[in-house]
């Protein structure tokens, strides 16, 4: 133990007790004994303290009395709470007043040595453990994804990969932040020559092993579950990555328990217009603008891009013979929010209720245009940070409560996820070329042949759109995105370490897919 912690030791028969205080000078801990509660109160005001234990029983300002001035004094110094009795209503009041821990006589030394140890030395030793255990998968990792493996294995390293980031989030000083950081780079260069090499045989050969993609979403993992008198809830959090979930998932276990929490994976490109259409059309891109040309509309057209999503769900519930009653509702603000949350007990009629939720896009948008944002969000965990607390104040954790209170099956997902990009890769193109940072498609894109970026100059062999004959669609890879040759410099700047999405890496394309069951 490097840092020597500051214990006050507060009872009134304090003598008894000195074998414990020696015990504890022997492991490192400076001990400071007082004989009341009174004297506890001088010293907390007088000292700089890390620690109180606290006898509950002692005459005068009982542990109780005490433990209420120490925290309207110190409002942050943990206390362990001791005590003779083991009556139910001492150990409530104990803990309403968010004692630290609370200890039982008689005492044991190691029994006092390890809540001194959770509560002081907690952070280090969790650091110590988490950076041992992911150095020992380190290696492990790296040597999967180096070989030739399948989309599920992907997945599965995908998600090693996030809870190590997560763990390594926690400890006190993100030492193995870089090494978690480059190793995550490295797996998403190997992905996404995994997804070069694979991506056209999935979508056109019906023999080779491929994964769920967000056209076969609602046919394969969503229609089967419709039931009359049954309401589903359907909840699209647009933009939702598998690590942001993650980081609200103890707060929605609160009120359900996860039946299933798998991922599936976005087509390309990996933004609304096409993933989230897909979704809801039950059909790619290509044929969505063939057989619905009044419904789809192209990058090109001023059109907003998802606004037919009710007519598409409609059109599939229509072709699997599914005559349930449904409702669709995208929420673009709280207002919206909130209003829905009003209405929330008239859609138990509907077999199928579909609530979109765009604030997750509308946050990674703002992130690029406003500087309060950029501020907010300078990287992965306070993007992370950022979404949990935008949640935890949301209309929509409101609903989930009132979902799981009318006894409703629901389901969380996404229709792609995003990435922090960091490196620019020149294109030119023309006027009509489209505007997004990880995808571009056009008839005259000027580029250098790269590993960086995945060209298809067919389009029909990736099911998406060709107005034009030489059509070519262009993807980013890893954290490129597309910037153009004038205005370089200021263009790298205003977007580098900015959230984008319509490229291929795993935070884009692997993505989660949650079924829950409310608590009984």
């Amino acid at each position: 133990m490097s840092q020597k912690y500051n214990i006050l030791w507060a009872d009134d028969e304090i003598d008894l007790l000195k074998p414990h205080i020696l015990f504890l000078e022997a492991k490192g801990y400076q001990i400071t004994p007082v004989r009341s509660g009174a004297d506890a109160l001088d010293k907390v005001h007088e000292e700089a303290f890390d620690l109180v234990f606290l006898d509950e029983n002692m005459p005068g300002m009982s542990g109780l009395e005490t433990l209420a001035q120490i925290k309207a004094a110190k409002p942050t110094l943990p206390v362990v709470m001791i005590t003779k009795s083991e009556e139910e209503h001492i150990m409530e009041d104990a803990i309403g007043s968010q004692i630290s821990d609370y200890l039982i006589k008689p005492l044991n030394p190691n029994q006092i040595l390890l809540s001194a140890k959770k509560i002081l030395e907690n952070k280090r030793l969790v650091t110590e453990k988490t950076n041992m255990s992911y150095q020992q998968d380190f290696r492990n990792l790296a040597m999967v994804y180096n070989d030739r493996i399948d989309h599920q294995e992907w997945a599965d390293i995908y998600k090693k990969l996030v809870y190590w980031e997560l763990e390594i989030d926690k400890t006190e000083n993100k030492s193995m932040g870089e090494v978690i950081v480059m190793q995550k780079d490295e797996a998403n260069s190997n992905f996404s020559k995994f997804i070069i090499d694979n991506y056209e045989s999935w979508l056109n050969d019906a023999k080779v092993d491929s994964p769920l993609m967000s056209h076969q979403l609602m046919k394969k993992k969503v229609l089967p579950l419709l039931k009359e008198n049954d309401p589903l809830f359907f909840v699209l959090i647009d933009n939702l990555r598998y690590d942001q979930w993650k980081i609200i998932e103890p707060i929605v276990n609160e009120y359900f328990s996860v039946e299933e929490e798998t991922t599936y994976f976005s087509i390309l490109p990996t933004t609304t217009a096409y993933a989230r259409n897909a979704i809801f059309s039950g059909q790619m891109p290509s044929e969505m603008a063939k057989q619905s040309p009044d419904l789809w509309v192209n990058d090109d057209d001023d059109d907003g891009k998802n606004n037919n999503e009710d007519k598409f769900l409609g059109q599939q519930l229509q072709r699997a013979r599914l005559p349930h009653k449904f409702s669709y509702h995208k929420i673009l603000n709280t207002g919206q929010g909130k209003d829905l949350l009003d209405k929330l007990h008239n859609l138990k009629s509907n077999a199928l209720n579909v609530i979109v939720y765009n604030f997750v896009d509308m946050l990674s948008h703002a992130r690029t245009d406003t500087a309060m944002i950029r501020e907010l969000a300078p990287d992965e965990s306070a993007y992370r940070s950022l979404t949990k607390s935008w949640f935890e104040h949301s209309p929509l954790l409101e609903m989930l409560r009132k979902m799981a209170e009318m006894k409703c099956r629901v389901i969380i997902t996404t229709d792609h996820g995003t990435i922090r990009v960091k490196r620019p890769f020149k294109i030119v193109g023309d006027k009509n070329v489209n505007t997004n940072l990880r995808y571009k498609h056009g008839k005259n894109l000027g580029f250098d042949s790269s590993n960086d970026v995945f060209v298809t100059r067919k389009p029909e062999s990736f099911f998406l759109p060709k107005p034009n004959v030489s059509t070519a669609y262009v993807f980013t890879t890893g954290d490129y995105f597309f910037a153009y040759p004038n205005n370089f410099n200021y263009y790298v700047n205003y977007y580098k370490d900015t959230f984008q999405h319509g490229g291929i890496s795993l935070e884009e394309v692997i993505i989660p897919f949650i079924q829950l069951s409310p608590r009984v």
